[in-house]
């Protein structure tokens, strides 16, 4: 940056030199010829009789006469030439010949066009420099194809997806098969599903078994600062993919490209999503190119992406169950050494996307490297699944007081949960991870035995401590909405239709349901709030024995 500062610097002050002996020489030409004093026969004669004359020079009309004081010209036609040169050698000059500082004049002049020429155009390239390296994140020839070596045998738990995407494999494999049976192919295909599912796993598997070329762009690529750059960048895309058929067009997260278009403008993100309907409409169904697309938030997307003709098909991807999360578990242990229960295990991660059972097993195994141990245990995975579901938190920040808060708070949902049935792995000082996610089907009992556990903690320790506390935010929020669902989205009352005081009605039978249950069980609440104590955790089963030991 200094040294093209200096070479800035340099340039200008050479200008500045050409200028000013331009504008030199210019002066003494004009002078020379044009600032003669002109003068009447008499003053020539007095001149040539008395004045000391240095040098004479002719053109096609005047005499030029230069003494030691002044310059002066006298029309040639009024003196007689020849008189006067038999007394002085007189220069003659044609009006259409240069004289040496016309000469130098208009070489200086070309020199300096010349220069003002180069200057223009290293100032063009220095743009252009300029302007490619503010366009690298963005710039179109970084498009480039990749191979994907990613296989189905390497994705576990998506049977279901597998064989809604076997048609799409086997028409990039195949494309004029397709074609001259007359059968169309979707455009698009629309991954769905939360994050961590595997969505950009299954377009890298798609592309893998087809064998074809794979474009990765992530929706947020196309966002740009100047207006028609992510159009742009659109338009490059298809005509890669176009050129590289058959291949796979994946876009990441759509929705930050592809949101509807509402009352907030977003001239730039528009013109993108504008150029993406329009590519999409521009090329045939067996034109050998497929478009992947991922989101995590199909709501918010525009209407005119999701009409037919663009992502015709749509693949919903959910959390693991049971079955799936043995199948993935298993695939990322099996070059590991290990002493675990993957069954056990599958059971005790309700809730865990493949992306956080992959963090697990390599959490588990870094704890197990850390403690000196070659081979990972269940030791080693419950010492680390809170920390990965919920992030890390540190036990050590509470006092004694909020710790026997804390686990009279945690004991008591751990208690309720194992009388009412609802399942759970284990439940620590610092979280509760209910069975949720394996079920299709619940009943409205289930939902409202769900919002007695989240309230109990609250409700015991009003009782203990006659007070209420933060740590209670979390749980009473969602045992509002688990209420809020039951009458307003699944509509599990009476003729179907919730009233205004619906909810408060349900919601106070429900806290002196559960009141009345914690009573009860007080005497197992407190047993099972001194194992939290002292390990800080307790699983369902040990939950169980208390229970079958008081009642």
């Amino acid at each position: 940056m200094k040294t093209t500062k200096s070479k800035s610097k340099k340039s200008a002050y050479i200008s500045v030199i050409l200028f000013v002996l331009i504008g030199v020489l210019l002066y003494y030409n004009s002078y020379n010829n044009n600032n003669a004093q002109t003068i009447s026969k008499a003053r020539f004669d007095a001149l040539m009789q008395n004045a000391t004359i240095e040098h004479l020079k002719v053109d096609d009309r005047y005499l030029y006469i230069q003494t030691l004081q002044n310059r002066y010209k006298i029309y040639k036609d009024a003196i007689d030439i020849s008189k006067v040169a038999s007394s002085y050698p007189i220069e003659v000059q044609s009006s259409d010949e240069l004289s040496s500082s016309d000469i130098a004049v208009a070489f200086l002049l070309a020199m300096f066009i010349l220069y003002i020429l180069k200057l223009s155009h290293k100032s063009k390239l220095q743009q252009m420099e300029l302007n490619r390296a503010f366009e690298t994140p963005d710039m179109i020839t970084d498009i480039k194809p990749t191979k994907s070596s990613v296989k189905f045998d390497d994705v576990a738990g998506i049977d279901m997806v597998k064989e809604e995407l076997e048609e799409i494999i086997d028409f990039l494999k195949n494309p004029y098969r397709y074609k001259q049976m007359g059968i169309r192919m979707p455009k698009g295909v629309l991954l769905v599903g939360p994050p961590g599912v595997g969505k950009t796993l299954v377009a890298k598997a798609v592309a893998g078994e087809a064998n074809v070329p794979f474009f990765y762009q992530s929706g947020a690529s196309f966002t740009q600062i100047y207006v028609g750059m992510g159009a742009k960048r659109v338009n490059e895309l298809f005509n890669q993919a176009k050129r590289n058929a058959p291949s796979i067009i994946f876009i990441d997260e759509i929705d930050a490209v592809g949101k509807s278009r509402g009352d907030l403008r977003n001239d730039e993100r528009e013109a993108t999503l504008n150029e993406l309907l329009t590519q999409m409409d521009g090329f045939e169904q067996n034109s050998g190119v497929i478009v992947i697309a991922a989101t995590n938030k199909i709501e918010v997307l525009d209407d005119a992406l999701l009409r037919a003709g663009r992502f015709d098909r749509r693949v919903h991807l959910s959390l693991p169950n049971l079955e799936d999360r043995e199948k993935i578990i298993r695939l990322y242990l099996q070059n590991k050494s290990h002493h675990i229960d993957i069954h056990s295990l599958a059971k005790s991660t309700v809730g865990f996307s493949a992306a956080a059972l992959d963090t697990l097993i390599n959490e588990a195994a870094l704890h197990a490297l850390k403690n000196g141990n070659k081979v990972i245990t269940q030791q080693n995975v419950d010492a680390i699944k809170d920390k990965v579901l919920n992030g890390k938190k540190l036990i050590q920040s509470y006092t004694k007081e909020e710790k026997e808060i804390q686990s009279l708070y945690q004991a008591t949902k751990a208690t309720v949960a194992s009388w009412l049935g609802i399942g759970y792995d284990r439940i620590s000082l610092v979280s509760t991870i209910l069975e949720d996610f394996d079920h299709e089907i619940s009943s409205r009992t289930i939902l409202l035995n769900k919002a007695k556990v989240y309230l109990s903690g609250a409700l015991m320790c009003k009782k203990r401590y006659d007070e209420y506390f933060t740590n209670a935010k979390d749980d009473i929020k969602t045992a509002k909405d688990l209420i809020a669902q039951i009458l307003d989205e699944y509509a599990m009352v009476e003729n179907f239709l919730a009233q205004n005081d619906n909810s408060i009605e349900l919601f106070n039978q429900t806290i002196e349901e559960t009141n009345d249950l914690i009573s009860q069980l007080h005497p197992a609440i407190d047993k099972v709030s001194k194992h939290l104590l002292e390990h800080e955790s307790i699983t369902h089963t040990q939950t169980k024995e208390i229970l079958d030991e008081i009642f």
